[in-house]
């Protein structure tokens, strides 16, 4: 399997890059934090201009019908910045689920043509979480009951809100009551619905650890350049630069499991959830090394408002167990690796038959 990108992907990838590392720099995104939202509709107006929410939206509704994998790339950008989940909440996962309902469902097209312009902002809450991200801003939340579909308006939930050590994520737990009029799919057409936007919360939470676990190794590289002890930079010293490569080696063994969880989704593999499973774990480990071995680098100033290590740290630990938590796709694995007539080896694992 060819996991290599094409010079097309390299350069969106490239401009997703330039264009948050101008707009989202961490002193920016402190002062959208202190605000009573959260959120500035100005950055997000112009991520919006720039086709990011469009990205998986199909073409005939003003997207750019890119797919899983594009989106692979473009959470690691969106980790390693810093920006809200909810973002590809809504763009990733909420629009895929919308995507994917009947051309019976009357709103379908607009709801993916007002995602496309920026113009509608959807929460979802799968079962899996139990608190919803932005319920409290968005227009309406996708919400689940029995395997049902249900969109549900701003003004039929009531919501309660729930700290995190990360000030990014404004969380919500979410009181509605289910009816005909909110629903939108019955649990036979949604749960399949329901299984493919685990799948894709938990690849984007995979791919944001892994742009997190980056960062954090950047941040900690250039502070071991530049921090001092015995007058010399404390980089040159072995047990400093044995904690960098350790993340180095973490980030670069995940990579590929990240990758293959995306084409796997992109192409409907039937593994497509062991994949993603894998993707959360591989990624989630990636990103908590590189916040415990960034902390031990900066030491106790990296905890401190000032210092930018904090802003990632700390939202790894908020993402490690979002969209499932370690447990809960270990046990997916292990479900799928212990059971009876497993495919395992190569043979299977790339596709040959």
């Amino acid at each position: 399997m060819d996991f290599t990108f094409t010079d097309d992907e390299r350069t969106f990838r490239e401009a997703i890059s330039r264009f948050l590392m101008t707009e989202a720099a961490p002193e920016a995104l402190r002062e959208i934090w202190e605000t009573d939202s959260g959120r500035s509709p100005d950055l997000r107006n112009k991520i919006a201009e720039q086709g990011l929410m469009a990205l998986s939206i199909p073409e005939s509704a003003g997207g750019l019908e890119m797919g899983d994998v594009a989106w692979s790339l473009m959470t690691q950008e969106l980790g390693y910045y810093g920006i809200p989940d909810s973002l590809a909440d809504t763009a990733y996962v909420s629009a895929g689920l919308i995507n994917a309902l009947p051309d019976s469902v009357s709103d379908r097209q607009g709801w993916l043509e007002q995602i496309a312009e920026g113009s509608l902002r959807i929460a979802i809450g799968h079962p899996v979480n139990p608190l919803v991200a932005d319920a409290h801003l968005a227009d309406f939340t996708l919400l689940a009951h029995a395997g049902e579909i249900h969109a549900v308006p701003r003004a039929l939930i009531d919501v309660e809100h729930n700290p995190s050590i990360d000030s990014s994520r404004r969380l919500c737990r979410v009181m509605w009551e289910p009816s005909s009029a909110t629903r939108i799919a019955d649990a036979a057409t949604g749960q399949p619905l329901w299984d493919q936007a685990l799948n894709r919360g938990a690849l984007s939470v995979a791919g944001q650890l892994l742009g997190l676990a980056q960062r954090m190794l950047d941040l900690s590289v250039d502070y071991a350049a530049q921090r001092k002890q015995f007058g010399k930079p404390i980089g040159s010293f072995q047990a400093v630069k044995h904690h960098l490569a350790d993340v180095a080696g973490k980030i670069e063994f995940a990579k590929p499991v990240l990758y293959r969880a995306a084409y796997s989704l992109q192409h409907g593999s039937a593994d497509a959830a062991l994949h993603a499973s894998l993707a959360h774990t591989a990624c989630g480990e990636a990103a908590h090394l590189a916040a415990r071995h960034g902390i031990q680098v900066h030491g106790a100033m990296g905890y401190t408002w000032e210092v930018d290590l904090q802003m990632f740290m700390k939202r790894t630990w908020a993402l490690e167990s979002a969209w499932g938590d370690r447990t809960f796709h270990k046990a997916r694995v292990s479900d799928a690796v212990l059971s009876d007539g497993a495919a395992l080896g190569p043979g299977h694992l790339f596709g040959r038959s």
